[in-house]
């Protein structure tokens, strides 16, 4: 009957290990989750006339002009708050990588996940695979 209790001993220390391991990856989910959630993201124009601050679902929360941009066209103007924007979403998906990397690992499927749907929804697919990795 040792056998048979050493076998026991066994499947129930890799049973108490897995359950260790997926409450310790819940444990980094939420962790991530909550990290993610009060990023945002951060850009200026190159002639720093427009700045734009984007929140962790990439939507626009402030918007700032210099009364500089009163020099220029209106169409100007539009044209430097889009870029300003696409750049504040780029300066998100950098934070959210840095703080997936830092949080559950960079090989983690569920970081990746989260990193891939940021890079889908604010319109950055990957040009090359890993090629910010």
């Amino acid at each position: 009957m040792w056998a048979d209790e050493a076998a026991l001993d066994a499947t129930q220390r890799r049973l108490d290990e897995w359950e260790s391991a997926v409450a310790d990856r819940a444990r980094r989910a939420q962790s991530l989750a909550a990290r993610v959630a009060a990023l945002t993201g951060t850009a200026h124009s190159p002639d720093r006339t427009v700045t734009v601050t984007v929140d962790s679902a990439g939507l626009l929360v402030d918007l700032r002009l210099d009364d500089r941009v009163r020099q220029h066209p209106a169409a100007h103007t539009a044209r430097l708050i889009v870029a300003t924007t696409r750049a504040a979403h780029a300066d998100l998906l950098r934070r959210v990588t840095t703080t997936t990397r830092e949080t559950v690992g960079a090989d983690d499927p569920t970081g990746q996940a989260v990193v891939d749907s940021y890079r889908r929804r604010l319109g950055h697919e990957r040009s090359q695979p890993d090629a910010d990795r």
